[in-house]
């Protein structure tokens, strides 16, 4: 009895971008191939369903291969079983390691550990994203994590170099690692309005002018840890408050700056020496490790919510910030203007991006 067989020998191993994204998505084969008929694919040409069908298992079957290459980015590169050009290895690479911005707004901050995992049916049910790409997208994470937390050097440029990702999104997994490691409060619900990326702009800046590594980018744990020593000086700038005099100069040249430049002048003068006060007490106690916890809830209570109640526009922001940062340095008997400055710096950023007027 004869046997006909169709062969297709190619060098180039063939994946069609769609099939992977849907593959990515945690559709099963036969959602993947209703999605591509009603997409069209089959218009035009002579295929049936059935050839279809198996179109779509052999590249779910390529994928699942591949998978355990993209774990270790390093190594599909250098693999000889799939021939894959260079620029498709890098679609493969950043695709998988892609996230999408509701899942990881519901895991940022948390313990990437079992127990998080384990919560990942109802992040999945809370988000629309499937259950088997939410454990991807967290079991990511938690790699990227693994391989970067005791690394020398700058986080981002590790993350690039380990897992050959884009400058884009190296930043926003450093974002993610700094995040997990810090266990910094993201769930609460004053602070539901803010997104992804909000949080990843002030995690740049923290880790650029906060961490050990903003100082010396060889040492350990640069990128992860905040420096305690910088903590412990923060300490030095309570003196802004609880020396009466200062704390009257200090809004004496503030209220001068600003003083018919903008609308929102005489609530910023009543409430000048409460919103001071949240500021430097955020300071003070930041070498407390559940205060640093804390540290995105108190900008948005003690200083954030009685802006917004006073209706401060997103430029009254911005221009109380900068005198209120810029007139420190005037006062006589301050002298912690450099630790003031690397503070206030990353608080006005942060304030900005953070308030949505």
């Amino acid at each position: 009895m004869s046997v006909e067989l169709d062969v297709f020998v190619v060098n180039t191993t063939i994946m069609d971008e769609e099939v992977y994204q849907l593959w990515l998505d945690g559709y099963t084969v036969n959602d993947a191939v209703k999605v591509r008929m009603e997409g069209g694919v089959l218009e035009g040409c002579e295929a049936s369903a059935e050839v279809l069908h198996s179109d779509t298992m052999d590249q779910y079957r390529t994928f699942q291969m591949c998978e355990r290459l993209l774990h270790s980015p390093i190594k599909l590169a250098n693999q000889l079983l799939f021939q894959i050009p260079p620029h498709r290895q890098a679609m493969l690479i950043e695709r998988y390691y892609a996230f999408d911005s509701v899942f990881v707004r519901e895991v940022l901050g948390k313990k990437l550990s079992k127990g998080t995992k384990k919560d990942l049916d109802d992040v999945s049910a809370k988000t629309g994203v499937t259950l088997k790409s939410c454990r991807r997208q967290f079991d990511n994470f938690k790699r990227v994590f693994k391989v970067v937390e005791e690394l020398k050097g700058p986080l981002v440029e590790n993350i690039r170099q380990h897992f050959l990702l884009s400058e884009k999104l190296a930043r926003d997994y450093a974002a993610i690692v700094f995040f997990a490691n810090n266990r910094f409060e993201t769930g609460k619900k004053k602070l539901h309005y803010l997104t992804f990326q909000d949080f990843a702009f002030c995690a740049g800046q923290l880790i650029s002018n906060w961490t050990v590594g903003a100082l010396d980018n060889m040492v350990e744990d640069m990128d992860v840890d905040l420096e305690k020593e910088f903590l412990q000086d923060l300490k030095e700038l309570k003196i802004l408050i609880t020396d009466r005099d200062l704390l009257d100069q200090h809004k004496s040249l503030v209220c001068t700056a600003l003083r018919g430049k903008t609308k929102a002048f005489n609530e910023m003068e009543a409430n000048f020496k409460n919103l001071s006060r949240g500021l430097v007490n955020i300071a003070a106690k930041l070498t407390n490790t559940k205060e640093v916890r804390d540290f995105f809830i108190d900008l948005v209570e003690k200083f954030i919510e009685p802006c917004r109640s006073d209706k401060w526009t997103a430029g009254d922001m911005r221009l109380y910030l900068t005198h209120y940062t810029n007139s420190a340095h005037i006062l006589d008997t301050f002298k912690h203007q450099v630790v003031w400055d690397r503070y206030m710096g990353v608080i006005k950023s942060c304030i900005l991006k953070m308030y949505h007027d």
